[in-house]
């Protein structure tokens, strides 16, 4: 009998993982990058058609909103498909049985598409600054906030598809989180358009930080705010991710 192996170091795995990921998509890239634009430009020109040039604290967050849309829920509904077809197809059995860090496994899944989503994201923000007449600025902190945008989200994606009983079910839980996370405090919409209670309730949601960052490091200047951001959205992260990796352990 041959020795076991020793597993490989963890970014080799992450590599091979990632490697593995990608290559799922190598036929329909094309149509879902093409689909991850849609949605943001859409909801750009349909916000952007009803607000006033001169209303630049709306025109910024229907932005900001629009890339969040992209950023995060788009990644989320992503992952949550993925690791619910490996879980239900045996995929899960299969990686289970290979000397790997089950966690990389999830977040070779979610770098995958975040790279996917990255000419979607490109897109939104130049036709967004085109069509709402915004000037934008590029703050280097922007490659920080970019992944911490995605994280926490697609750890809640992974954690629906690991648990949900079926594939449907997972379908509508993902829809319900979007519409939750989308709605509930400033993303779409600047906070002072929103009661009270929808803004101290948007405290609980990554997609308010994420919202928050993204406008501070494209348009507008930058404040200590965005250290709270970059925490919250951090801890987000922590917890989905640790709530994901518990049934693949």
């Amino acid at each position: 009998m041959q020795p076991n192996r020793k597993p490989l170091p963890l970014l080799l795995q992450l590599f091979d993982l990632l490697c593995m990921e990608l290559s799922n998509w190598r036929w329909s890239w094309q149509v879902m990058v093409l689909t991850a634009t849609i949605s943001p430009v859409l909801s750009i020109i349909a916000l952007g058609s009803f607000v006033s040039r001169h209303d630049a604290e709306s025109l910024n967050a229907i932005l900001s909103g629009s890339l969040v849309m992209s950023l995060m829920f788009g990644n989320l509904g992503n992952v949550s498909s993925r690791f619910a077809y490996m879980r239900f197809s045996g995929a899960l059995d299969y990686y289970a049985t290979l000397p790997i860090r089950r966690s990389l496994l999830i977040i070779a899944v979610v770098l995958a598409f975040f790279v996917l989503s990255l000419p979607a994201v490109l897109v939104t923000i130049g036709f967004g600054a085109w069509f709402l007449h915004l000037p934008f600025i590029l703050h280097p902190l922007l490659l920080l906030v970019m992944p911490l945008c995605v994280l926490p989200l697609a750890g809640i994606g992974a954690a629906i598809g690991t648990n949900a009983p079926s594939p449907e079910v997972g379908g509508g839980l993902t829809l319900l989180v979007t519409l939750l996370a989308l709605f509930i405090g400033p993303v779409l919409l600047p906070a002072s358009r929103l009661p009270e209670l929808v803004q101290i309730v948007g405290y609980c949601s990554p997609a308010t930080y994420a919202a928050s960052a993204l406008r501070q490091t494209l348009l507008q200047p930058m404040t200590q705010r965005i250290i709270v951001d970059c925490v919250a959205l951090t801890g987000f992260s922590f917890l989905t991710f640790w709530l994901a990796s518990r049934k693949l352990v």
